[in-house]
């Protein structure tokens, strides 16, 4: 099996993303002080989760990228499912401070000031997270950070929040109607509940070793199925995501009377190919007796492998 190269370094996204943070809770806590409107003080909130979220993701980036150990045989992967986990954890505590500010504010609703300087200093916020958050999302895709991914999407649904709240706010100044700003940032807080908990099934799903994309199956069973023979079969295909890294496990049966030697060599030819396929990818090949009926029939799920190509 070939060595797995070096993973990426990519603690300098998560870097970029605490730097925005701080930026951002900078320029819409002077939005919120100026203004004095609730709906931006939610958004502020919002970025200081961004923040603790960046801190975090930074820490797992970190760990994620250490080499198997003597306690972790397979790496430290896993590591970003927590980050993200955790992110969900703190999408849903801003939340709930932004209703209940949101919530008192519509009880006893007061003018806002200075709308105008408020609104461009947000914008400005919102410019920042955008590109960063796209940034993170493409990082994380190409990568499969789900870490970077989890954050780049954090700022983007914090940017459709600003939208909302700019709306709100803007709207207030045209209406006079004081109360539609709280309104709006409990608007606001439902959707960043839905956003944490998208992040907390998908981190779930990670950790509890999900397989991988419908894609990506029928890539590795179309490797597999190239090397199929008439001396050859293959089944018990199952694969799951770890991180950046896919696992890949399936049964090679070979004639029984093979020796050692054969049955070896021709598992590592395969390993190479499969190995191939896709990116960080890590094969486990079982090989087994074809006339044994023991070696048929012994996973209750498995990923479909298609017909032999003809030879």
């Amino acid at each position: 099996m070939p060595d797995a190269p070096a993973p990426v370094s990519l603690t300098k996204f998560a870097w970029l993303s605490i730097a925005a943070s701080v930026a951002t809770i900078t320029l819409k806590t002077g939005a919120w002080l100026i203004t004095g409107s609730v709906g931006l003080l939610s958004d502020a909130a919002e970025s200081v989760v961004n923040l603790v979220a960046a801190i975090l993701a930074l820490l797992m980036l970190r760990l994620a990228a250490q080499p198997p150990d003597e306690h972790h045989h397979f790496g430290h992967a896993k590591a970003e499912y927590f980050s993200a986990a955790v992110e969900g954890v703190l999408i849903f505590l801003a939340a709930v401070v932004i209703v209940v500010s949101a919530t008192d504010r519509l009880l006893h609703p007061r003018p806002l000031d200075n709308v105008g300087l408020g609104l461009g200093i947000s914008v400005v916020a919102s410019l920042v997270n955008g590109g960063v958050g796209f940034l993170l999302i493409r990082a994380g895709r190409r990568h499969r950070s789900i870490t970077l991914e989890a954050d780049g999407k954090h700022l983007l649904t914090d940017v459709v929040t600003s939208v909302g709240v700019l709306i709100g706010v803007l709207l207030v100044k045209l209406t006079g109607w004081d109360r539609l700003d709280p309104i709006v940032a409990i608007a606001v807080g439902v959707n960043i509940i839905w956003t944490g908990f998208k992040l907390i099934r998908q981190s779930t799903g990670g950790l509890m070793d999900q397989t991988l994309s419908a894609a990506d199956n029928q890539t590795i069973a179309a490797a597999i199925a190239r090397h199929a023979d008439a001396d050859v079969l293959f089944h018990g295909l199952r694969t799951r995501q770890s991180g950046r890294l896919r696992f890949v496990t399936f049964d090679m049966l070979v004639p029984g009377d093979w020796t050692v030697r054969q049955g070896h060599d021709r598992l590592e030819e395969v390993q190479q190919a499969v190995c191939g396929a896709l990116p960080d990818l890590q094969v486990t090949i079982h090989l087994e007796p074809r006339e044994d009926p023991r070696s048929y029939d012994d996973y209750a799920v498995e990923v479909s492998l298609p017909p032999a190509e003809p030879t």
